[in-house]
């Protein structure tokens, strides 16, 4: 079967290389002239590990290739995946499916032979019908099926995500595309993967439930590490008491800054939108969204209350700006909050990344964007750490100290450990744990 992708953004580019990966032939095809010319040339325009060797290697092999001529790559295609933006709408939070539906547009009129249509943007419940028929209104005499296929991929493991993920859900109104489906992801059914056929409003709604469940957490343990310090307990040995229940499990129970990136903020608000359209509104959801928004500015009011609460003319060292490691993404970062919030109060920011600093430096202006994060820490009067890159795991924190006004590491993420902190010159704040003060080697209530 030869695959067209449409959309070659962060879902379209990592789905179209690892399709490719399986044997097939695949034609991603996006309106964006530069952008393509930037992937014949063999250049990525996003940060995914692993992602450039894999998207090499499958155009030498002539697997993948790059396209803006969407007729000719549909007309050719037994298997059409839609995997275009659909942004969070301006006034009510509802998903934007301007792009999917001119893409289904543009579809209808090049559709030969019978075409499995696959939505894997991530659109309302309802979308798959209302797809279809508007292709059939395009083209009354189109032969076609629409599945909904959603992605379940993080950024910074999304290859690992595809080819190894805990399920596939496939959303179809009737048998018909059953066979291409299957076959497209027989590679991953020999390794046992769960596959899940069901019709397409479930399918559709899966993945804005799961997004939402999953931010519903992080946000519950944000607030169970609030309490925590004001109890005087620490919010990681609560995380990891509850956590080794297995009816709740480990993963996004740790404190932080907030929920960032491309899918939670946007998928949370969509379905509180969906849900109000629907007259069943999810509270629950709603808490989670007002509760995630408000976090991100209490974070910058919590780094000015460390400093004494007066950071005119102070100088503040921020080690990461991305909204998660292993990606350069800076949508919805917990740093495009921080870092205005504290630059309003007079602070003068100086920052590193280890790959986000060139898209970060359209968003965050006046910021002094430095080398490493020995150079960020020279002469700054707090260091603040807000993404958890491996590289800040192991710093050199005596060199840190040094270079510094004064010894304050204020530690968004907890990277370390209170007992690995302890014996270094550092006041160190964190989320949800008691502070350390070096002068005393010993933990005290935050």
């Amino acid at each position: 079967m030869r695959i067209c992708v449409i959309g070659a953004g962060y879902v379209g580019l990592v789905s179209g290389a690892c399709f490719s990966e399986f044997g097939f032939t695949v034609s991603c095809v996006d309106k964006d002239k530069d952008k393509i010319a930037l992937l014949l040339e063999g250049e990525v325009p996003i940060y995914e590990p692993g992602l450039d060797a894999m998207l090499r290697r499958n155009q030498e092999a002539g697997r993948l290739t790059f396209t803006d001529n969407l007729p000719a790559t549909v007309e050719a295609s037994a298997i059409v995946i839609i995997a275009v933006g659909t942004p969070t709408g301006e006034h009510d939070g509802a998903a934007d499916m301007t792009y999917v539906e001119a893409a289904a547009s543009e579809i209808a009129k090049s559709l030969k032979g019978f075409t499995v249509i696959i939505t894997k943007s991530t659109v309302p419940v309802g979308s798959g019908r209302r797809l279809k028929k508007l292709i059939e209104e395009v083209n009354p005499q189109a032969d076609f099926e629409i599945v909904s296929n959603p992605e379940f991929l993080r950024e910074g493991s999304a290859i690992e995500d595809f080819m190894q993920p805990d399920r596939i859900v496939i959303g179809m109104q009737n048998r018909r595309a059953e066979h291409h489906m299957r076959e497209l992801y027989k590679p991953l059914s020999h390794r046992d993967t769960p596959i899940l056929f069901t019709d397409i409003e479930s399918s559709e709604l899966t993945k804005y439930a799961a997004n939402s469940f999953l931010a519903m957490k992080v946000t519950f343990i944000n607030q169970i590490a609030d309490l925590c310090e004001v109890l005087g307990a620490n919010a990681h040995d609560v995380a990891k008491g509850i956590g080794l229940d297995d009816r709740i499990g480990q993963r996004f129970l740790k404190p932080g800054p907030g929920i960032g990136g491309s899918c939670f903020p946007k998928d949370t608000q969509a379905l509180t939108a969906i849900a109000r359209q629907a007259g069943k509104p999810i509270s629950i959801i709603d808490t989670v969204v007002a509760a995630n928004n408000a976090r991100k500015q209490s974070m910058a009011a919590r780094i000015i209350e460390i400093m004494g609460n007066d950071v005119k003319g102070k100088r503040i060292g921020i080690l990461g700006v991305s909204f998660k490691p292993d990606t350069d993404d800076m949508r919805e970062a917990a740093s495009l909050d921080i870092i205005p919030l504290l630059q309003k109060a007079g602070a003068d920011i100086q920052a590193y990344d280890p790959v986000a600093m060139t898209e970060a430096a359209l968003l965050l202006p006046d910021v002094e964007w430095l080398n490493d994060a020995y150079a960020v820490a020279q002469e700054t009067d707090a260091m603040v750490i807000l993404t958890e890159w491996n590289e800040f795991k192991a710093l050199d924190l005596t060199k840190i100290a040094e270079a510094m006004n004064q010894p304050l590491l204020i530690d968004l993420r907890s990277v370390y450990a209170l007992d690995e902190i302890a014996g270094t010159p550092f006041i160190y704040h964190s989320i949800g744990r008691p502070t350390v003060l070096p002068q005393k080697l010993e933990v005290v209530s935050a």
